[in-house]
């Protein structure tokens, strides 16, 4: 059971509330239930009686002005929130939940040059963590570190794919790294997101998995991006490995999908291109005094974060309530935890921090999936509660 303790200091962005701050919470009384949030010095104010999603908000024409015309509902100090949350939550008291709801949760993969490498080295390792390391120094020697200034599709990138089909080392992964379609995926079903302060979920059968620190879109369903929060997009390096054909089994797993802890929608405090030049840190704190740090910046990303949404939605797929995007990670963990060559694997009990200065940080602690907090409120159940309500 996790023991996290969310406060102001470590979950706020830098600037505090300066920016403008959205999530949801669940919210106590006569009928429970989740609700949209507008965070504010003053306090948390629910947003439910003008709009009863996150989803429905963002597909305001602005998002921004609606959250600051409507006055909202006072429920509490944003400290009586982040306090109120996790596995010692007091239900008679507001939570905080992971700002997502109606959106499907996709997620980019491959866009980063490292972390494409390592996609490889997988592949070539058959999911096999011992082998790693010597398949690493084959595929380096073969490809090199050129692959940051080639842009995926371009000519360059077409001559790079021929040269390396004629050594044998071409892959699934450098296909959609450096071809000219991007690798889209459903990464969870509607609603089955955690947020900061939950427990997040390893399947029991892995035995090389790790974190992936993500920036994550929120977009509308006319693919308009209105903000951006941080996201885990938890992996089993091994069941990939073994299969690309075992991606969904590698990612959608019981509390493999962690985002939060607030999506900050764009204004005049903040905009895409802080998103393009952010740094995404990571911190991993095993009970064995293991300590994992890393950071992902969006600057050496191989392709815009609007070109990813143009390949997600548009004329050939909708997504009618908006979608979240992971956009894909700089970091893939190569520290040895244990024996020379061993690699990262997750542990039990691992507390994972995932920052960026202007977004705040999202806080999980790893357990097993069948472990973690079951999956129970699904869209059945979320359609009966805003009925109940009053919100439909």
């Amino acid at each position: 059971m996790s023991n996290l303790k969310l406060t102001r200091e470590n979950t706020l962005p830098v600037d505090g509330l300066a920016g403008t701050l959205i999530g949801r919470a669940w919210i106590p009384g006569a009928i429970a239930g989740p609700s949209p949030v507008l965070l504010r010095e003053d306090g948390v104010f629910d947003l439910s009686e003008v709009f009863s999603t996150i989803s429905e908000l963002l597909e305001h024409t602005s998002p921004l002005v609606a959250v600051r015309q409507a006055p909202g509902r006072y429920i509490g100090t944003v400290e009586e929130l982040l306090g109120n949350t996790g596995s010692h939550a007091n239900p008679d008291k507001a939570s905080l939940l992971p700002p997502a709801d109606l959106q499907v949760i996709k997620a980019a993969g491959v866009t980063f040059a490292s972390s494409m490498i390592e996609r490889v080295i997988e592949e070539q390792a058959r999911g096999d963590a011992a082998k790693a390391e010597s398949v690493r120094r084959l595929v380096q020697e073969a490809i090199g570190d050129n692959l940051r200034a080639i842009k995926p599709g371009s000519p360059a990138a077409m001559r790079l794919k021929a040269v390396l089909i004629k050594q044998g080392m071409w892959s699934q992964y450098l296909e959609v790294g450096i071809g000219p379609d991007a690798e889209i995926f459903t990464k969870a079903p509607v609603l089955a997101a955690v947020g900061s302060g939950s427990e997040i979920g390893i399947h029991h059968k892995s035995e090389w998995n790790n974190p992936e620190p993500e920036i994550v879109l929120a977009v509308n369903s006319r693919g308009q991006v209105h903000g951006v929060t941080l996201g885990n997009d938890v992996n089993l390096r091994d069941f990939e490995g073994r299969s690309a054909l075992l991606l969904s089994k590698a990612k959608d797993n019981n509390a493999s999908c962690a985002i939060g802890p607030f999506i900050r929608l764009f204004d005049e405090t903040f905009t895409l291109d802080d998103v393009r030049n952010c740094v995404v840190d990571l911190q991993v704190q095993g009970g064995d005094g293991f300590v994992l740090e890393g950071s992902s910046s969006m600057a050496l990303i191989s392709r815009d974060p609007l070109d990813l949404v143009t390949q997600t939605v548009g004329g050939d797929h909708q997504y009618p309530d908006g979608f979240m995007l992971f956009l894909g990670t700089l970091f893939a963990p190569t520290q040895d935890r244990e024996a020379p060559g061993s690699g990262f694997t997750h542990k039990q009990g691992d507390e994972v921090s995932i920052g960026s200065p202007l977004l705040g940080t999202l806080r999980n602690t790893v357990t097993y999936s069948h472990e973690a907090a079951p999956w129970t409120f699904g869209l059945r159940a979320m359609m009966h509660n805003l009925a109940a309500r009053g919100l439909l």
